[in-house]
């Protein structure tokens, strides 16, 4: 049975970026561009109507910024997961994407094979921002101070073991080696940790469980492989 491709809508406001982005997206046979947005209301607008796997968001779109439009699409279509791609490398910036429903960031001065696997890996983790993003964000958590949104329940000891090892780097094979159950089991554990956290992504779950001093900051990493 031949894979599922990976479906990607691509919102930029520069005609020749998008296409440049699209013409390496293209080559992989993977995955497959279903769609092109100039600006953040037709993003909102063709996410809600293609429902693609991806969308690669650009923060400063005409219309409407992509912040704003990344929480249109996360509200709207939870299952719709955007991955920033901006030229802007500053802590706010990433802390404003993070906080808006974005479930990674990557800058645009990626060289296109960094791009593609980027992607893939993030298609099959769920969690992308570079360690030295990673470390804008975790500064800019550390200034905010502890969150004022309440958990909605405890979270079990092993969700917050899982969400530390989750927050070093560790996939979902390597988390279930580390203590030593199935793969199935670190699934149960992540997803009943997300709707304690009310978060919908592992990016987030890492993010939130930092804030609420759950797990801590230091040596927080991205994973870089399949969790499968």
């Amino acid at each position: 049975m031949a894979k599922k491709k990976i479906t990607v809508l691509i919102a930029d406001d520069q005609t020749l970026f998008r296409e440049g982005i699209k013409d390496v997206l293209s080559g992989e046979r993977w995955m497959e561009v279903v769609g092109e947005a100039a600006d953040g209301i037709e993003a909102v607008a063709k996410a809600k109507k293609l429902k693609p796997d991806v969308v690669l968001m650009d923060i400063r779109l005409p219309k409407l910024d992509g912040i704003n439009a990344t929480r249109q699409i996360r509200e709207s279509c939870p299952q719709v997961n955007v991955l920033m791609l901006s030229s802007f490398e500053d802590e706010a910036h990433v802390l404003d994407a993070i906080q808006a429903g974005a479930n990674g960031y990557l800058s645009k001065m990626l060289p296109a094979a960094e791009l593609v696997n980027s992607i893939k890996t993030f298609t099959s983790e769920g969690l992308m921002i570079p360690q030295q993003l990673m470390g804008k964000l975790l500064h800019g958590i550390r200034k905010m101070g502890d969150s004022s949104l309440p958990t909605q329940a405890t979270l079990t000891k092993t969700e917050i073991k899982v969400l530390d090892y989750l927050g070093k780097g560790l996939s979902n094979k390597e988390l279930a080696k580390e203590l030593d159950c199935s793969v199935k089991t670190i699934k149960n554990h992540l997803n009943s940790a997300f709707h304690k956290l009310g978060v919908s992504s592992r990016t987030e779950a890492v993010v939130k469980a930092i804030e609420k001093g759950l797990i801590s900051s230091e040596g927080t990493i991205v994973p870089e492989e399949d969790g499968e």
